[in-house]
């Protein structure tokens, strides 16, 4: 459940930079449309969310640091090797 809001969060954030992307070029500088700030701002919003939403995974234990490639720990060094 928790990875998938992650990755809503991170479309969503993708989305909001194109959006604000159509913005920059349709305004073309008129100080009157406040649309790319509104953009900025959501952005912002969503980032922080995302950010929130990852330290407490983190913090839960719900996401771990453990790669797929990862079989399991590395063990001690076996003394077996000569001196």
């Amino acid at each position: 459940m928790l990875k998938a809001l992650i990755i809503l969060l991170m479309i969503a954030l993708v989305v909001s930079l194109a959006s604000g992307l159509v913005f920059l070029l349709s305004d073309q500088g008129n100080t009157e449309k406040r649309r790319l700030f509104n953009s900025l701002g959501i952005r912002l919003g969503l980032g922080f969310s995302l950010l929130c939403v990852i330290l407490y995974g983190v913090m839960t234990g719900q996401l771990g640091h453990r790669n797929p490639w990862d079989a399991e720990p590395l063990s001690e060094v076996s003394p077996s090797a000569p001196q």
